[in-house]
């Protein structure tokens, strides 16, 4: 490990987060000093944000526990254009009004993470169609758009895999990168915002916001990126067998939330603690070094420290303790997920699909092909199969970990 002088690097280089920096030492002596306000941004595409967020979400925490100043940069001039970055394809236009419901339902994830206010160090979150939806087109051609190169651009990951794929990138979308780096600067001259925070696909982006400050305005600011955060499986974090790991409880039950901590795979358990918890380093090491069937005790921490984090700590102990009468007392818990079923039945597809355990119909008849589904302790072998609760409680099971309720209307 590099030694820094702040807190704030040294906490980010000590649990992982540290990828890459613009000016490692100035940016230290920077933090050193005094408050920086930092900011990372986050369209607003759906409802809620996910798992694959939670790093920059978490930087955004430790710059406030280092004493330092969040801003959260909610995208609402930039979805109505796209991120190119790592998508084969444009991204669907949405309404005023789902963007803007989708901003108010995602920052009531963040007040979770972080401390709103009028303090130095209190966190503030604003939207930059604020100030991106004034910009006429004219001027921000005049004033913004000679600073960039065509060459400059065409050579960024974010255009360069989209073109070697011939997937077709739309102008709209190609402006992106000049309005990601507008934000910056503009956040700076107004905020005295001096940090850009990301992740490693997004440093492109946030060397264009660097530069662009420098050469309008001659300011120095930074940027940091975290890595790529991938299990040990490969696969990149937010994601699980049935679809997108939500940070918001209505798009994720809580129970939900937490067997996908609990079932992280044990070469993850020390990593996604020091990224994703508060616990102390030194309590982490002690939880990694665990071994065997031990290391499952560390899951249970984990998935017990991130769900209070994010969900509250009562939404932690319920899914923890339905855990504990699902899997070792053989009771169906009283938080696992539920779906309503009426006098008519519901089947069996129809039941896997509405309690998230698959994300379509082929693959819930896949799964009751290949004996993983289960209705009241029973393997399911008929797709077609009619589930009926009658009054009571039907539980429903895909594998080994996951576990549901049919219910009477």
């Amino acid at each position: 490990m590099t030694s820094y002088k702040s807190d704030l690097l040294r906490t980010l280089d000590a649990r992982g987060y540290i990828h890459q920096m613009t000016d490692a030492s100035a940016l230290d002596a920077l933090a050193a000093k005094g408050v920086v306000p930092g900011y990372v941004g986050f369209d607003a595409t759906a409802p809620s944000l996910h798992v694959g967020n939670l790093v920059s979400i978490m930087l955004l925490r430790r710059l406030q526990q280092a004493g330092h100043k969040p801003v959260v940069v909610m995208g609402g001039g930039t979805t109505r254009i796209g991120d190119p970055t790592g998508r084969d394809e444009s991204r669907k236009m949405l309404s005023d009004e789902a963007i803007e419901g989708n901003i108010a339902s995602i920052r009531t994830a963040f007040e979770r993470f972080l401390t709103f206010g009028d303090g130095p160090t209190d966190a503030v979150m604003v939207n930059n169609h604020d100030w991106l939806g004034k910009l006429g087109y004219i001027e921000l051609l005049q004033e913004v758009g000679t600073h960039f190169t065509i060459n400059r651009m065409l050579s960024f990951d974010s255009v360069r895999l989209r073109l070697d794929r011939e997937q077709p990138m739309t102008f709209l979308e190609f402006n992106y990168m000049i309005l990601q780096g507008y934000d910056f600067r503009h956040l700076n001259k107004e905020m005295g915002v001096r940090l850009q925070m990301g992740g490693s696909d997004q440093w492109g982006n946030i060397v264009n916001g660097v530069e662009l400050t420098r050469r309008m305005d001659g300011v120095e600011v930074f940027g940091l990126t975290t890595p790529l955060i991938t299990r040990s499986d490969g696969q990149k974090m937010g994601k699980s067998v049935s679809g997108a790991v939500w940070l918001n409880e209505a798009s994720l039950p809580a129970y939900d939330y937490w067997q996908f901590w609990r079932n992280v795979d044990d070469r993850d358990v020390g990593k996604f603690l020091r990224l994703f918890t508060d616990l102390p380093l030194d309590e982490i090491a002690r939880l990694e070094a665990l071994e065997g069937a031990e290391i499952n005790e560390a899951k249970k921490v984990l998935a017990n420290e991130a769900t209070s984090m994010c969900r509250g700590a009562e939404a932690a102990a319920r899914a923890a303790e339905t855990a504990q009468r699902t899997f070792t007392e053989g009771h169906a818990g009283g938080d696992l997920p539920t779906v309503a079923v009426s006098a008519e039945g519901m089947g069996i597809v129809t039941i896997l699909k509405e309690l998230g355990f698959v994300a379509s119909n082929n693959e819930a008849r896949r799964k009751i092909a290949e004996g993983a589904v289960k209705v009241d302790g029973a393997a399911v072998s008929d797709p077609a199969l009619l589930v009926l609760p009658d009054g009571k409680q039907v539980t429903i099971q895909l594998g080994a970990k996951r576990h549901g309720l049919a219910v009477s209307a």
